[in-house]
């Protein structure tokens, strides 16, 4: 009991810690800068990175090509490999919605060294800059549902910021029990790893985007000189905001209102595998990292249900006590976020039992990358960037 309580200080010590010290990362009040017509709007190429996304596409692509915006805009979506008439099924839902012009094209199989997304990526910037002089890219996945005004409000936002590149962080689908337990985590813990306050403070080293929905400017890209300084990158979203920061830019990143992800993960299987693809990834498959990882997410978010149930067991009334306070602390950061989601709040005390499986998902996918399985998506399996050619 003596070493529980001991370990339930330190965890109480650290969530008081992470509510004041932390960015703030929990409030969810950071939308999109205040903005203003600019009066000229630039010219922007939007590109639409698609493997596989048939199921998706009708709810997602006329979103685009629906868009409200007042300067001269144009859709290049990259059919990357696809096996279920992705490239078709764009061609036909342009033809049967109009809107913005709309140009498919494959670049073939990913050259060396290359993901399959930023490979794409880089054939639908390369189409830009041949047939247009556009002055931003959108890059937005193929899941994602955009209002009709959102092209246009994320220009008008990077003009009146002055920022170079503009993310928000997609509402992702929240409709199965599973996607309630999941997916609104998701998002906080990401929130939490890199607080969107510091993304945004001009000086500070914290960096990141969500890939769903980034409006780049291309002077900024090419300054960058991505996608190719990123070419290996499994975690592309944050490695592009980290490039295009070092090379003296300026970016923003908050939470979306009405860009919304239609990608469902109605089982835990799904989420699974979203989460465990790149989990290791992102500890730069380093074992000391991962030990680390394991070690933090037991004591912060493990250790106060345990010290509650085994005080109360034991009729220890002090670590009973320091585990309710730092599960109260837990809970209460929570809250936001779910309300965000628009979920019941009695969601919020299970963050443990959530925890507990992202835990699980990030050990899982250690052992698939030492398995040779790690880094797997859509029938693609990526190695760590050190052994790639």
């Amino acid at each position: 009991m003596s070493a529980l309580m001991w370990i339930t200080v330190g965890s109480l010590a650290a969530w008081v810690w992470l509510l004041l010290g932390q960015g703030f990362f929990w409030r969810t009040d950071v939308r999109l800068p205040e903005r203003a017509d600019p009066g000229q709007w630039p010219a922007v190429a939007v590109v639409v990175p698609a493997r596989d996304e048939a199921a998706v596409l009708p709810s997602s692509l006329p979103s685009l090509l629906a868009q409200d915006y007042p300067g001269r805009a144009e859709v290049f979506l990259v059919d990357d490999g696809s096996t279920d008439g992705t490239g078709a099924l764009a061609r036909s839902l342009a033809r049967e919605h109009g809107g913005l012009p709309l140009t498919v094209d494959s670049p073939g199989e990913p050259g060396p060294g290359w993901t399959g997304k930023l490979w794409a990526v880089r054939h639908g910037m390369a189409l830009a800059r041949a047939r247009t002089d556009a002055e931003y890219l959108l890059l937005t996945d193929a899941d994602i549902a955009h209002a009709p005004d959102s092209l246009r409000e994320l220009v008008a936002a990077a003009r009146s910021a002055d920022v170079d590149l503009v993310s928000q962080m997609a509402r992702l689908r929240v409709a199965s029990p599973w996607e309630r337990l999941v997916i609104p985590a998701f998002v906080y813990f990401f929130a939490q790893l890199y607080p969107f306050r510091w993304v945004n403070r001009p000086g500070a080293r914290t960096a990141a985007a969500a890939g769903g929905c980034v409006l780049l400017r291309r002077e900024a890209a090419e300054r960058a000189g991505v996608p190719d300084s990123i070419r290996q990158a499994v975690i592309d979203d944050v490695a592009l905001a980290r490039a295009v920061k070092r090379s003296g830019g300026r970016i923003w990143l908050g939470l979306a209102d009405r860009v919304d992800s239609v990608r469902p993960y109605p089982g835990l299987g799904e989420l699974w595998r979203m989460v465990s693809r790149s989990a290791y990834a992102q500890l730069r498959h380093q074992p000391l990292l991962l030990a680390g990882t394991v070690a933090g997410l037991a004591v912060l978010y493990l250790a106060p249900p345990v010290a509650v149930v085994a005080g109360a067991v034991a009729g220890a009334a002090l670590p009973l006590a320091l585990g309710a306070g730092a599960w109260a602390v837990m809970t209460g950061t929570y809250l936001p976020m779910l309300r965000y989601y628009r979920q019941p709040l009695r969601l919020a005390p299970l963050l443990p039992l959530t925890a507990l499986l992202y835990l699980l998902m990030t050990v899982d996918s250690a052992v698939q990358h030492y398995r040779g399985r790690g880094a797997a998506w859509k029938g693609r399996t990526y190695a760590r960037p050190e052994t790639t050619p």
